[in-house]
C-alpha cells in the first residue's frame, strides 16, 4: 500500500464491502496466490471507479481480517497460508467427530412436537391467556427497576437478586408456608432450568431416580439426558405409590397437584416418602407447578415443610405471570447452596437481572399477590365452563380426573382404545382444535393406559373458544364410538 492503514468503519459502504468480497474470492480461487502483490489503492480505485478512501478502507479490513499483510512503502501482499481451498477430502477419509456420551443421550430422546396453529381452540397444557398479563403493573415494575438501575452494570449473585429471594421468602410464607431464608432460594431461568442444575448436580451415570408413572416427560428427560436410569412407579388418587420405592438417589414428585392425573399425595404416602429418603440417602425433588390454584379449599402444603433438609422445592412464574418471562426458583437444603450457585454461575451467570428487580417490586408492593389472586378467579372460571360444556356436549361418554386443581384437567373416553389416539388427534386438527394426549407421559417399557386419554389445558382459552373446542371435540370423538 502507499502508507500506513488506518482500519475504517465500513458499516453501509456498500463498494467497499462488494471490493473486499471480491479480493477474498481472487484469494480463494487461486487468482492471488500466498505472496502476490495487490494493485496500489490508486491504480485499485480507478479500476473500480471507488474512491481512493474506499479502497483504502477495504484494503485496511482485509488486513485486521488476516488476509493481506502490510509494510510501510510497499503494497499489500496476499498472506501466506491463504492458496485456493484444498479440494474436499473423500467421504471415507473424513474423520468422525466427537460427541460427548451426554449428547448421545439428548439425541436418543424423541423430537418434541412442534406446535401448530389451531383454528377454534387449543388445549394445549402451559399455556396462559394474554389478556391476564398484569401489563401495566408489570410495566410500571420494569421502569421502576430501570430508574434504579446501579452505577455500574455489572453481572449479579448467580443465586439471584437479593432483593428478590428476600421479596420471594415472604411470599412463600404467607401462600405456600415455607419458612427458609433467603441464601437457600436460587432463581433459575424457569423450573426447567431448576430441574436440569438439580439432574446434574445429585446424579452421576447410571444411578437410578424415581419418577411417577405418568409424569412430567421434560422431567424425566432431564435426569436421563444427565445419565439417570428411571424407575417408574405408578400413581393413583393418592399420588406417587410409596409401598414398593426402589433404591435411587434422587425422587422427583408432583405432591400438590400430581401431574398430569392430579392425584394428592396423602399424607401417610408423605411420611412414607420421607422415610424413604432418609433410608436412601436421596433428595426428594418437589415440583409445585401450580401450587397456587386450588378452587375447593386452601392450597395444599407442600412437601418441603415437613422437611427442609431432604426435599428441594421448584416453584416456577411460569403458571401464574408468563412462560415467557422464563423465571423460577428453587428452595435448596442449606447443604446443597453453594453446589447450586457454582453450578448456575457456569450455566449462565445469572438470570436476567432487570427481571428479577420488576418481580421484586411487584412482590413487596402486593401488585404479585393481587394478580394471584385474579388470575385464580378468572382461571376458576374456565374450568367451571370447562367442566359445563363437557357435561352438556359429551356426558358420560368420557370420565374427567384431576379437575379439582390446577390448570388442566384429563378426559378418558369410554369405550375407545389408546390405539386410536394418534387418529383422534389428526381428526380433531383437521377439525380446528389442538388435542395433546396423556399417552407419551407413560413410560414406554410399563404398563400402558387401555382408554384413549388427553388433557385439556384451559388457561390459555376464552370462553367462546372454549365453547366452541369442547363442540368440536364433542363431534370428532363422535366419529371413533
Amino acid at each position: 500500500m502507499d502508507g500506513p492503514v488506518e482500519v475504517v468503519q465500513l458499516t453501509g459502504d456498500g463498494t467497499a464491502r462488494r471490493i473486499i468480497a471480491a479480493i477474498k474470492e481472487q484469494i480463494h480461487s487461486g487468482a492471488y496466490q500466498p505472496g502476490d502483490r495487490l494493485p496500489s489503492t490508486r491504480v485499485f480505485a480507478a479500476e473500480w471507479g471507488a474512491s481512493r478512501t474506499t479502497v483504502t478502507a477495504a484494503y485496511g479490513q482485509l488486513i485486521a481480517e488476516g488476509y493481506l499483510t502490510s509494510r510501510a512503502g510497499a503494497r499489500a501482499e496476499v498472506a501466506q497460508g491463504l492458496g485456493a481451498a484444498a479440494a474436499p477430502k473423500p467421504a471415507m477419509a473424513a474423520v468422525p467427530r466427537h460427541l460427548s456420551a451426554f449428547a448421545q443421550r439428548l439425541l436418543a430422546l424423541p423430537a418434541p412436537n412442534l406446535a401448530q396453529p389451531a383454528r377454534v381452540a387449543d388445549f394445549r397444557y402451559g399455556d396462559l391467556s394474554g389478556a391476564d398479563f398484569p401489563v401495566l403493573a408489570w410495566r410500571r415494575a420494569m421502569n421502576r427497576a430501570s430508574v434504579r438501575r446501579g452505577a455500574r452494570l455489572a453481572y449479579g449473585d448467580p443465586q439471584g437478586s437479593a432483593a428478590l429471594r428476600a421479596a420471594l421468602q415472604g411470599y412463600l410464607r404467607r401462600a405456600r408456608g415455607i419458612s427458609c431464608t433467603p441464601d437457600r432460594i436460587v432463581i433459575v431461568n424457569g423450573s426447567q432450568q431448576g430441574l436440569d442444575l438439580c439432574a446434574r448436580l445429585l446424579l452421576d451415570a447410571g444411578d437410578r431416580f424415581v419418577i411417577e408413572n405418568p409424569g412430567y416427560l421434560l422431567a424425566r428427560q432431564a435426569f436421563a439426558a444427565a445419565g439417570g436410569v428411571a424407575s417408574p412407579v405408578a400413581v393413583d388418587r393418592d399420588g406417587l405409590r410409596t409401598d414398593a420405592l426402589p433404591p435411587a438417589r434422587l425422587a422427583y414428585v408432583t405432591p400438590s397437584h400430581q401431574f398430569p392425573l392430579g392425584g394428592i399425595l396423602s399424607a401417610t404416602r408423605r411420611r412414607a416418602l420421607l422415610a424413604w429418603a432418609a433410608r436412601e440417602g436421596a433428595y426428594i425433588i418437589e415440583d409445585d407447578y401450580d401450587g397456587e390454584y386450588r378452587y375447593d379449599i386452601a392450597p395444599i402444603p407442600p412437601l418441603q415443610t415437613l422437611d427442609a433438609d431432604m426435599v428441594i422445592y421448584a416453584g416456577t412464574l411460569s403458571k401464574t405471570l408468563s412462560p415467557t418471562l422464563r423465571l423460577g426458583y428453587l428452595v435448596v437444603p442449606a447443604g446443597l447452596r453453594v453446589a447450586f450457585s457454582a453450578a448456575k454461575r457456569l450455566t449462565d451467570r445469572h438470570s436476567p437481572l432487570l427481571e428479577q428487580e420488576a418481580l421484586a417490586d411487584m412482590l413487596a408492593g402486593g401488585a404479585y399477590e393481587g394478580h394471584v389472586r385474579a388470575i385464580r378467579r378468572k382461571n376458576a372460571e374456565r374450568r367451571a365452563l370447562l367442566l359445563k360444556a363437557l357435561a352438556d356436549n359429551l356426558g358420560p361418554s368420557v370420565t374427567i380426573e384431576g379437575a379439582d386443581t390446577g390448570l388442566h384437567l384429563v378426559i378418558w373416553v369410554n369405550g375407545v382404545g389408546a390405539d386410536r389416539v394418534a387418529a383422534i388427534v389428526t381428526a380433531a386438527h383437521a377439525a380446528g382444535i389442538g388435542l395433546h394426549p396423556v399417552l407419551p407421559l407413560y413410560d414406554p417399557a410399563g404398563p400402558q393406559p387401555a382408554l384413549a386419554g388427553f388433557i385439556l389445558g384451559y388457561a390459555g382459552l376464552q370462553a367462546e373458544a372454549l365453547r366452541q373446542g369442547v363442540a368440536v371435540l364433542a363431534t370428532v370423538l363422535a366419529g371413533f364410538r
